[in-house]
């Protein structure tokens, strides 16, 4: 099967707009092509320039493609809900008006796709890894959170974009039955999943197995390592999920605990074509490795195939 690999700009600590450690977006692009991936997600909204033309110019001048748009926030609080609305209509603006990539014969949907992921809560980020002991959400509030969650997903349907749900490490929806309980209330009709091997095996999953349990909901992947010895440090204290990513909790692909080899059978054995990409969360003032990192999973994953 076809798989196309692409960069985040994560790989680089860009997960927060707002920090003030981010290195310029164009860096980011320059580093990205010359370590020869040809993708790559917008990032958080606002990091990238919103001038289309400059930034079709800058793609387009270093061979990339843009993958997705991304909606890192709080998907639960009630009162979030006009912003996340907003943010889906300004996200699919704009990445509808980028080119679109070429489809492969058996990929669901075209890329951009619009990820859309809970961004981490603290009472949740500091048990990220642990399902015995985080706090899972009320009813109602898990109930508000599916319907915000519908909603985004009609806003990107309206730009003519897939929206993609993803499981990470200090939101509410990381551990297996909160995907379970995801898929039994949203249906495949309004969004799909995107998958993460990294957040997935940082709470205690088997990468393959969910790959292949949710085969048919599974509409995007994305690759990232995990640090084994570093990971059992973390999981013996109460820490933050982004400052245990910024204590080396990931790490370049191939260098880590995840059998990528067998990750990518299982990817041919269910069928999956189409984009799969590399993150590496990491603290942005550690970004001076960030090139030689990003270049290490890039000769990595062209020996997977």
């Amino acid at each position: 099967m076809a798989i196309k690999y692409g960069i985040a700009p994560s790989c680089w600590g860009v997960d927060d707009v707002n920090n003030p450690h981010l290195p310029k977006w164009t860096t980011v692009l320059d580093e990205a092509a010359e370590s020869g991936f040809k993708g790559i997600e917008l990032g958080p909204y606002g990091y990238i320039s919103l001038n289309i033309p400059v930034v079709k110019e800058a793609f387009e001048s270093r061979g990339l493609t843009l993958t997705a748009g991304t909606i890192f926030d709080d998907l639960v609080s009630a009162s979030n809900y006009d912003n996340l609305i907003d943010q889906a209509h300004k996200i699919c603006d704009f990445i509808r008006q980028m080119p679109e990539a070429d489809v492969l014969p058996k990929q669901k949907f075209r890329a951009p796709v619009l990820t859309v992921m809970d961004y981490f809560h603290a009472e949740r980020s500091v048990t990220a890894g642990h399902p015995d002991r985080a706090p899972r959400l009320e009813k109602d509030d898990w109930n508000r959170m599916m319907q915000t969650i519908r909603d985004i997903s009609k806003v990107a349907e309206s730009y003519g974009i897939r929206a993609v749900i993803h499981p990470h490490a200090g939101g509410y929806i990381e551990f297996e039955d909160e995907i379970e309980q995801f898929v039994q209330d949203v249906s495949y009709d309004y969004c799909g999943l995107v998958l993460d091997t990294g957040h997935i095996y940082y709470a205690g999953g088997d990468p393959s197995s969910v790959l292949i349990h949710y085969q048919d909901r599974l509409d995007y992947v994305h690759f990232k390592d995990v640090n084994q010895e570093v990971y059992d440090e973390m999981m013996k204290i109460e820490i933050d999920f982004f400052d245990a990513c910024g204590k080396g909790a990931m790490c370049p692909i191939g260098a880590g605990a995840l059998n990528y080899p067998e990750i990518r059978k299982t990817l041919d054995d269910i069928g999956y074509e189409g984009w799969v990409t590399i993150e590496q969360e990491k603290d942005p003032r550690n970004v001076a490795t960030s090139l030689e990192d990003v270049k290490a999973s890039y000769r990595f994953v062209q020996t997977l195939g």
